[in-house]
Parts: C-alpha cells; structure tokens; sequence
C-alpha cells in the first residue's frame, strides 16, 4: 500500500510539472498578445490633441476644429487643436514625428505633407515612417482666377497668350513651394507655357496685387477667392480638380479645358505619431469618419470647397505615395525651390 500510494503522488507531481512548464512557455505569448487587445480597450483615456501646422482662423484650422469636436463625442474624451505654422508646416509635423505612438497626438495637414517630401532639404522626420496614416479627410479644388475685367476667359486663352509672349505674364501664390505654387508649376509644365510666379507672404497680399492689376492671374484655394468671385471682382477661369466643384458648378476643370490629366486637388488628412498600435488608429479612424458625417462638418467644409471622402487607413497610405510621385516630379523638372 505504501508503494502504491508513493508511485501514485509521483504522478501527481510529475503532472504539476507538465502544466508548471506548459504555462511558462504560455505565458510570454500571452504577455505580447496583451497590450494590443489592452491598447483598444481603455484608448482614450485622457485629451486627444490634433497638431495644425497652420495660423489660427484659416481653411486647415477651421477643419481641425471642426473635425475635433466630432471625435470628441465619439471618442467620449477632450480633444483640442494646437496650432504650431511654421516651415512650411514642417515644425508642427515635426512635434506629431517625435511624439509617443500612443494614439493621444495627432496631425491635421494637407498636401504640402506629401509636397514637402521632395521639396525640403534635409527633412527632420521621414515622411513614410515618422507617422502613422489614419484617414483621409476631404479633397477640393484649388482655382485659377484672374480680374474680372482681363481679357482672359479661358484656359485656351491663358496658353495662347502665354506662348505668344514667354515670361511675360505673371501668376502670384501665396509662396514659395506652397500646394497652389506646385499647381502652377504643373500648369506649366503640361500647357507647355512659361509664365512667371510671384510668391507672395500670405494669399492675401497676392488678391490685392491681382485686382490692382500688378499681376495677371493668382493660383488660389478656391475658398480663399470663391468671395470675390462671388461678388464679381475675380473671373474663375478653372479649378483644379478632376471634376467640377459643387460650389462652382459653372467654372470648367483644368482637364476639360485642354489639359488632359491635370489634377491639383488640396485635400486634407489624419496622422498618427509613427509606431501607434493598428487598434487605436482604427479607432481614430471610425471616430474621423462619425465626425466627417455629421451635419455640421459637411456644411462648414463645404463652405472651404471641400468634399469629405474618409477612407481607409492603407488607402490614405496609397494616396499619399502617389502624391509624392506626382509633387517630386513637378518639384525636379519645374527646378522648384524654396530659397
């Protein structure tokens, strides 16, 4: 009986072994599948902040602060703007690359994102790696306008006289490298022509040289003319984008004008801090995407020209490389700088 019961709490312990063992080598698994499915559960926790590499009060801020308060009631916690401009938007893109991958510091930019990947030198972050995409926000046109009183009226009109006289007419921006300077550019480039930029400090010193008759048409955001073309001050000779504007309906595109494939859009887009875990991102996206279809922000964006079109995180990815293809491109054969 006792060798019985002496072979019988061996098994017993060789049995705890088994399962002490197993559960040793279970237990790092489980440790690593943890803060993923964690990560989702308790994000957010704490204010969100969306940097805005823009001055306060202009198209992108009114967007950010839009789009926040959507997220906001979604995401059930703060989320406020920042706004740091400078470089080009390079500074408040550089403090969303050096933050933590937590999900809590987020970029609203534009093209100039994808625009500045070719155009600026020796870049702090990188533009694949240092952020993670979340959602495309919206696209819109920009346009081409000139006085009302130019005896310009259409694209056809601009090429001929641009070819009858190189150099000689004149097209301001507002500076230097800006997404409206590369539409330029573009224009350009495909119509063949040589016009002469003049980047301005601003957009608005520019609107005051086109309608003093200083320069002969500006590139533009079509929000920041649409109010004078409204009023009868500017012509709107076309806009940018692959179809007409819903706000403009009457003004052709580039393309239907006699420039096949120009496309120019200005579009608006969420990043992350590069790192942030694919669980919070696709919370922030599907909050972007409640926020985008909310009464409120379709009204206010559509009042910049702009049509909401969130995606998918790997499509904002797509998107965005085409667009450094597109922009670098026109930066090397246009010998485009920012000096």
């Amino acid at each position: 009986m006792n060798t019985l019961h002496t072979g019988a709490r061996r098994r017993v312990l060789l049995a705890i072994s088994s399962l002490a063992s197993l559960a040793s080598f279970a237990l790092p698994a489980l440790m690593v599948l943890a803060p993923a499915s964690a990560s989702a559960q308790v994000f957010p926790t704490r204010t969100i902040r969306i940097v805005a590499p823009f001055t306060a009060g202009g198209g992108t801020d009114l967007v950010a602060r839009t789009l926040a308060e959507g997220m906001a009631k979604e995401l059930g916690q703060p989320v406020i703007v920042e706004n740091k401009p400078g470089g080009g938007t390079v500074i408040g893109s550089d403090m969303v690359a050096k933050a933590p991958g937590d999900g809590y510091t987020l970029l609203l930019t534009t093209s100039a994102h994808a625009i500045n990947t070719s155009l600026v030198k020796n870049l702090p972050y990188s533009t694949d790696k240092s952020f993670t995409n979340v959602a495309l926000v919206g696209r819109g046109p920009n346009m081409l306008v000139t006085r009302a009183d130019s005896p310009y009226k259409t694209i056809k009109d601009v090429v001929a006289a641009a070819r009858a006289n190189p150099g000689k007419l004149t097209y301001g921006s507002s500076g230097n490298g800006t997404a409206v300077h590369l539409a330029g550019e573009l224009f350009k480039m495909m119509g063949k022509v040589d016009l002469t930029h003049v980047p301005y400090r601003g957009a608005g010193p520019a609107y005051t040289d086109l309608l003093g008759g200083q320069i002969d048409f500006v590139f533009a955001t079509a929000a920041g003319v649409g109010k004078f073309v409204e009023s009868g001050k500017m012509r709107a000779i076309a806009v940018t984008s692959t179809a007409r504007s819903p706000q403009w309906p009457l003004v052709p595109t580039m393309a239907e004008s006699g420039l096949p494939g120009y496309e120019a859009d200005v579009w608006y887009a969420v990043f992350a801090s590069g790192g942030t875990p694919p669980d919070v991102v696709a919370k922030l996206n599907a909050a972007v995407r409640k926020a985008t279809e909310a009464p409120v922000f379709r009204t206010r964006v559509e009042s910049e020209g702009l049509v909401a079109a969130v995606g998918t995180p790997q499509e904002l990815a797509t998107y965005v490389r085409s667009e450094e293809a597109r922009w670098r491109k026109v930066v090397v054969e246009g010998k485009v700088t920012i000096d």
